[in-house]
């Protein structure tokens, strides 16, 4: 933690926020060097916010009465999303950044839905900090499904696509 406490840091926190918020990030950490063993460590979190969704009722069912002597049935368990970021094919994020699919805007992607890749192949682009960083697809095999979106952002982890 910083000696210094002025506000200096205050505002520099509160840009950190604003930079935070505009690039829709939900985290971000900074070391801010004052000299020779004085510094400030800043990391910026923004909960997400928890959205729960109703479901609506079933619409009316007709039960005919189970045959004397029949064995309840348990009904069949809904079954739960797919979570992309536990499959075994999952590329995940590297970094956070902003995510292309291309080299450049109108150009073709790299990939799409059912391409063949090779391990090593670029599959995405990834701009952090001004730099371009290339994604290459960690296996062979073909890209069953592309989770992000050209231009927008992704987290550090976050699952970009599925190869299997």
């Amino acid at each position: 933690m910083s000696k210094h406490s002025s506000e200096a840091d205050v505002a520099f926190i509160q840009a950190l926020a604003e930079l935070l918020n505009k690039n829709d990030l939900t985290e971000l950490s900074v070391k801010r060097e004052y000299g020779e063993a004085d510094s400030l460590d800043v990391r910026v979190v923004k909960q997400a916010n928890i959205v729960t969704t109703a479901m609506a009722a079933p619409a009316a069912m007709h039960y005919a009465p189970a045959p004397a002597g029949a064995a309840p049935v348990a009904a069949a368990a809904p079954a739960a999303p797919e979570d992309p970021s536990q499959h075994a094919g999952a590329v995940a994020s590297p970094m956070v950044g902003t995510c292309y699919l291309s080299a450049e805007p109108g150009s073709a992607p790299f990939v799409t839905v059912g391409s063949t890749v090779t391990e090593g192949q670029t599959v995405l682009i990834i701009e952090a900090m001004k730099t371009m960083n290339h994604i290459p697809a960690p296996r062979a095999g073909t890209v069953k499904r592309i989770l992000v979106t050209d231009g927008h952002a992704v987290e550090y982890g976050a699952p970009l696509m599925i190869i299997e």
